[in-house]
């Protein structure tokens, strides 16, 4: 298990504080989506610090606005719990 030189999320620094507008909408890049675990979830907010688009709300759990959302996985990554999935959201056809 990875270990963090810190104790909760709002130790760090946000990975980037973004603009969310119609011209930065980047929803419809996304080949995956976050899935969220709530059960998995320790709410520490280390998803909300790492999201480069600041797509990541946090109120009890975290919620994504998909409209902004491109699909990175930096979130899903960086969970210390694996709340958060990546799932391939692409039609095939």
């Amino acid at each position: 298990m990875t270990q963090y030189p810190f104790e909760t999320a709002h130790d760090l620094p946000p990975c980037s504080i973004s603009v969310t507008n119609e011209l930065t909408k980047t929803g419809n890049w996304r080949n995956s989506k976050p899935v969220f675990h709530k059960e998995k979830c320790i709410q520490c907010g280390i998803c909300w610090k790492v999201c480069p688009n600041a797509c990541i709300e946090l109120g009890e759990y975290p919620t994504w606005n998909m409209d902004y959302c491109k699909g990175c996985g930096v979130c899903a990554e960086e969970c210390p719990k694996d709340a958060i999935e990546m799932v391939d959201e692409r039609v095939m056809i």
